[in-house]
């Protein structure tokens, strides 16, 4: 079943054509990727999707409603929640409080059963749950921005760089932490400029270019593309 359609979008920043005629689809269960140069438009075609930036043309569908004109928050409230380049937390309250703001479209009974789920699956951040988010590393920013996402209990959880400025040892982390939340049934659909570890989690992948797909397949379809390889994977 496909839980998200984007159909034929057309984005423009003013006069900018950033995206042009993007099709792709994310069925239920599925980890699908976008890679891409920066300023290929994947961060656009995500911020399109979440309700932030409106196509001029073309139509995005999750759990096959229009989400045409839908507030961000509405978004959020049906099931789909983003996790921004960036991290984007709020830099000035704890840990706990960040994980709060993320639920509000839950009720109230579900926010503490949704802390421990947090917790269970980030552990840094239950022993720094009183810390102030703006003094985390690199790292916990971004476990804690995924966190806050994942408090709203999402369908889809659509992740834009999460590997943006981490070392290493702490890409290799969060990508665990991408396949452990896949193995538990989540729906993710993920913006990533490191080819390498987006296509070794992706059922599919989409090669955006300048604003268009430029070659789509499974992960390691693309991953084997001789294309691919050498403008993405240093092949």
């Amino acid at each position: 079943m496909a839980m998200l359609e984007v159909e034929n979008i057309h984005v423009y920043y003013g006069s900018i054509h950033a995206v042009k005629g993007v099709s792709f689809q994310v069925n239920e269960g599925e980890i699908v990727t976008l890679i891409g140069a920066n300023g290929a438009g994947k961060s656009t075609v995500l911020n399109t999707v979440s309700g932030l930036l409106h196509p001029r043309t073309g139509s995005v569908r999750f759990m096959d409603q229009d989400l045409k004109g839908v507030a961000p928050h509405k978004v959020v409230e049906r099931g789909l929640a983003q996790v921004p380049e960036g991290r984007r937390i709020f830099l000035q309250m704890t840990v706990e409080e960040n994980l709060e703001m993320g639920a509000y479209t839950q009720p109230g009974s579900a926010v503490a059963p949704g802390m421990e789920d947090v917790y269970k699956r980030f552990p840094r951040l239950e022993e720094r749950r009183r810390q102030v988010a703006g003094t985390l590393s690199g790292g916990e920013q971004q476990m804690l921005a995924m966190g806050r996402a994942l408090m709203s209990r999402p369908k889809l959880l659509m992740l834009d760089e999460p590997s943006m400025g981490l070392a290493p040892l702490l890409v290799e982390q969060i990508f665990d932490i991408i396949r452990e939340l896949h193995a538990a049934g989540t729906t993710i659909l993920l913006v990533e400029q490191n080819a390498q570890a987006a296509l070794s989690v992706a059922d599919r992948a989409y090669v955006l270019e300048t604003g268009r797909i430029s070659l789509s397949g499974t992960g390691a379809e693309l991953m084997a593309s001789d294309q691919v390889r050498r403008a993405y994977l240093g092949g």
